[in-house]
């Protein structure tokens, strides 16, 4: 696999290039996902990637998926280090696709909802819902979001390598480690995502560049 060195605002402007092509399906909104572990700092490349188009005088609204985790009850229900339930529980996909996808559908309304738990206080956030506008790009970032179905028009991977996401890792995230391996061997996000991008040392990443028209 050939990677291209490049920087985080580099990239973020050639995704922005992209993003000038209508949307795959005619939509009035373009959908983006940013996927990859904690460690990996998604949260970069989306705020780098909203700028970009903001640049270009196009609205973008940046959502983390771990706004949308469900209630400590929930996540916790066979423990807090439980593998299985990290991967297939704890972050509430039927919210994210009720109150981010569903909006920016052909038929959507635009109105989204930023976030909806806090897991600090483990309480619902009451965020207000925001309005995208025609022609804007809601850009998804966080870990799992690849192998859900949820309807992207542009996806991006963001990969370590085993060794660099246990560095990267806190030791009390540790546990989560399996689960991550789990989801390269089961979904492997990065042949499933349009860009790949090695991070292992987050201030010189490379890419693949758009693996697709």
């Amino acid at each position: 696999m050939k990677l291209e060195a490049i920087t985080w605002q580099r990239m973020a402007e050639r995704l922005a290039g992209h993003l000038d092509e209508p949307p795959r399906e005619g939509g009035a909104w373009q959908r983006v996902g940013i996927d990859g572990a904690p460690a990996a700092g998604t949260g970069v490349l989306a705020g780098e990637l909203a700028e970009a188009l903001r640049q270009r005088g196009r609205s973008a609204l940046v959502v983390a998926a771990g706004g949308f985790l469900r209630p400590a009850s929930l996540r916790f229900e066979f423990g807090r280090q439980d593998v299985d339930a990290y991967l297939g529980g704890w972050y509430d996909t039927g919210a994210l696709w009720r109150e981010v996808f569903a909006p920016t559908d052909p038929d959507g309304s635009g109105r989204v909802l930023p976030d909806l738990w806090d897991p600090v206080t483990d309480r619902a956030t009451r965020s207000p819902y925001v309005e995208l506008p025609a022609g804007g790009v809601l850009i998804v970032h966080g870990p799992l979001l690849l192998g859900q179905w949820f309807p992207f028009d542009l996806s991006v991977h963001i990969s370590l390598s085993e060794g660099a996401l246990a560095r990267r890792t806190p030791a009390e995230e540790r546990w989560t480690l399996p689960a991550f391996a789990r989801y390269a061997r089961e979904t492997d996000p990065g042949s499933v995502a349009d860009a790949l991008v090695r991070a292992d040392d987050p201030r010189h990443p490379a890419w693949t560049g758009l693996r697709r028209p």
